[in-house]
């Protein structure tokens, strides 16, 4: 295991690291169950500034507390009270920047991932979205300020990605975001 250093996470391009995760390898271990997937889709979210993002005019609640912390640790969060979201929080301390991580490929424990979806095979269904995938990989809103160096969960770099197999743009479902929605913050790796 040797997961992505710190300095990774605590730049300040908050894009630039969405984008540099895509074929990144997730992993998670828990009750002793090891998985893992390749990171195939990611949004980046700007903090003060971006009226996305839940830091947005410097908003700070408990729950969104972590992602003032030093990049480089979870922040999950409850979406219409069903989908567990996981973020990686980046960027230096108090400067909340976070990329939502929403689909991703299974490279390890797709039964252990098949069970905790209630499926009977993989497909690309499996981890498509931000709640399957968090779901897929057992990731729970407890789990929000865990360190992503381990050993609950932690990234490590996958396969260099070719740029032409990159695509970016707008996020999906922040239409309240007005105008800061059409930001092409929104990063896939094409097949």
């Amino acid at each position: 295991m040797k997961p992505l250093a710190a300095a990774f996470y605590r730049r300040e391009d908050v894009t630039l690291v969405a984008r540099e995760l895509l074929g990144a390898v997730l992993h998670t271990r828990i009750r002793g169950a090891e998985t893992a997937l390749t990171i195939t889709e990611t949004e980046a979210y700007a903090g003060v500034t971006d009226r996305a993002s839940h830091a947005w005019g410097g908003r700070r609640t408990a729950r969104t507390e972590p992602m003032y912390a030093a990049g480089g640790i979870a922040y999950v969060y409850l979406c219409y009270g069903i989908h567990h979201l996981f973020n990686v929080v980046t960027g230096p301390p108090d400067v909340p920047h976070a990329v939502l991580i929403r689909a991703g490929t299974p490279v390890a424990g797709a039964s252990t991932m098949l069970r905790r979806r209630g499926r009977s095979r993989v497909d690309g269904r499996l981890a498509a979205g931000p709640g399957t995938l968090s779901q897929a990989l057992g990731i729970r809103t407890s789990m929000s300020g865990v360190s992503l160096s381990g050993p609950r969960i932690w990234i490590e770099s996958g396969d260099a990605v070719d740029p032409a197999r990159i695509t970016s743009g707008p996020r999906v479902g922040i239409d309240y975001a007005g105008e800061d929605a059409a930001r092409p913050y929104r990063f896939r790796l094409l097949a």
